[in-house]
């Protein structure tokens, strides 16, 4: 049975069983090369695979001329592959987004309903609850020390270094055999080298466990200030760090702190990211090769680990897109991209303050993406054409395309007519707008079938599609349409939600509008 040390245990199984894997290693422990990760795009494709799944990012988004992801998905895409990518680990904080590029699939981190639970207990009886992934017990209390209160004076540290417990600032003699409280959230390394026996750590998300070196717990602003409080009252402090528990998180999905949100920094009105995955608290397959938190200190092994971020939402999503790829051979990555978005559950607002920034179309929804109804597709030509309307000329057009295209007046278009399932738009603040999108959807559901416009929008924003019903004959069929939109933001930084949905009465076909300033 897969499990970390008692620890997610059940039968481990892929979302296409039957599918091959091919592996191309790209990262090494200086760092993952532009020329190996392009390398690897290109084997892929020469291979013949059906989607590539990406788990790298760059430290920012980038032009797409210098984009080496942006570049090798282009690549890939001309080729009729789609690639799946994390969006980034860089949240909560806006315009993070660190996939950005129209023809990748950019796929954000939810939580899933399991949530890892580790106790402390304190010498005054009173029990805080963090969370971590902590397979160690300690069966006894230990004194417990504030950081701030062991800085390596001997290195030159003060207090409100220590705190921290950054690299050396810990003082030894004054850390080793206790239980340490840091400010931050940290790694757990520097404290175990210290000779720490646990790590208290203060002031986190608490939305995401990981493994420590040592026994650990991620304890909110709150938690965290009452354990210094205790530290503070007392001349021997003393805690204990329980073996994390599993529970149940009643709140999920949502989209995790540490996952990369919009709006999308490169190209204004391509909203990203394009959809969100579970990522939070994954139990994968590990190398025993590597230790449990991957920390030198850490001298555990496993074959299956629980690991959180956007390169495990990544995985899943490309799993789904093999799944549909598996009835649909023949779709086209942005078919195949359309069919996952179009159908994706929505996401509560009230759980995700960022909406559509962190989740982009919602939630992936892989069974009903097998049968969307419709589809917004788009190929080579088209992305040319938005590049070309995005400014890109000669040799910087070259870069990303790899071959000799050009651009004309009458090819060139905005990022508001590229066939894309969602819709965005950036305005200035306290100015009146009208913006056009033109938009082409497939017939991929019922031969003969209308299809209604419904839209959503709040008070202040008017939202037009025309024609606002679809008549379709036959399968494979295709018709227009244009969505105005028009409206006044009323001030900076503020984000307008709206929806538009297509449906016959079966299929619902879902796009996000996004208006922001």
């Amino acid at each position: 049975m897969a499990n970390l040390m008692g620890f997610g245990l059940g039968t481990a199984r892929g979302g296409v069983p039957l599918a091959r894997i091919a592996v191309y290693k790209v990262c090494w422990s200086d760092g993952c090369p532009d020329a190996d990760i392009l390398k690897a795009f290109d084997d892929a494709i020469a291979e013949g695979v059906d989607i590539i799944s990406l788990s790298v990012v760059g430290q920012q988004a980038t032009d797409f001329f210098r984009d080496v992801f942006a570049i090798g998905a282009f690549h890939a895409m001309k080729n009729g592959i789609l690639t799946s990518h994390a969006a980034g680990n860089t949240g909560p904080t806006t315009g993070t987004i660190l996939s950005v590029s129209p023809w990748s699939l950019s796929v954000a981190a939810s939580t899933i309903d399991r949530k890892f639970f580790t106790k402390v207990l304190l010498g005054n009886n009173m029990t805080y609850t963090g969370v971590s992934i902590n397979t160690f017990g300690l069966h006894q209390m230990f004194p417990l020390i504030y950081a701030g209160d062991a800085p390596n004076t001997r290195a030159g540290f003060k207090g409100s270094q220590s705190r921290l417990c950054i690299n050396n600032s810990l003082d030894e003699t004054l850390v080793k055999g206790k239980i340490i409280l840091c400010g931050v959230p940290t790694t757990g390394e520097q404290e175990r080298l210290a000779g720490a026996v646990g790590s208290i750590q203060g002031d986190g998300y608490t939305d995401v466990a990981f493994s420590q070196p040592l026994p650990a717990s991620l304890m909110g602003v709150n938690e965290g200030n009452n354990i210094y409080n205790y530290i503070r009252s007392t001349s021997n402090p003393t805690a204990i760090i329980m073996r994390s528990t599993e529970g149940k998180d009643e709140f999920a999905p949502y989209v995790a702190s540490i996952s990369s949100r919009g709006p999308n920094p490169i190209t204004r009105d391509i909203l990203k990211p394009d959809i969100a995955a579970p990522g939070i608290d994954i139990l994968a397959a590990w190398s025993p090769l590597s230790s449990v938190s991957g920390s030198t200190e850490d001298n555990r092994t496993t074959t299956y680990n629980i690991i959180s971020g956007t390169s495990m939402a990544c995985p899943h999503v490309t799993g789904a897109a093999a799944y549909i790829k598996s009835y649909h051979p023949t779709w086209s990555p942005s078919a195949i991209k359309s069919a996952l978005m179009t159908t994706a559950y929505s996401m509560s607002p009230k759980n995700n303050s960022d909406a559509e920034f962190a989740y982009g179309a919602g939630h992936i929804n892989p069974i009903k993406a097998v049968n969307p109804g419709l589809i917004y597709d788009a190929n080579e030509v088209d992305y040319v054409n938005f590049l070309c309307g995005q400014g890109y000329r000669g040799k910087f057009l070259k870069l990303v395309t790899g071959d000799n295209s050009i651009c004309s007046e009458s090819t060139k278009t905005t990022a508001w007519d590229l066939n894309y399932p969602s819709f965005a738009f950036y305005t200035p603040p306290l100015k009146s707008f009208t913006t056009i999108f033109h938009r082409t959807v497939t017939n991929v559901g019922t031969p003969v079938s209308i299809y209604k416009a419904n839209v959503t929008a709040p008070t202040g924003l008017k939202i037009l599609v025309e024609p606002s019903i679809l008549t379709f004959k036959s399968l494979g069929q295709r018709l227009s349409f244009a969505v105005t939109v028009e409206g006044r933001i009323q001030g900076a930084n503020t984000r307008i939600s709206a929806s538009l949905v297509w449906y016959d009465g079966v299929y619902q076909v879902r796009s996000p509008i996004v208006v922001y300033s």
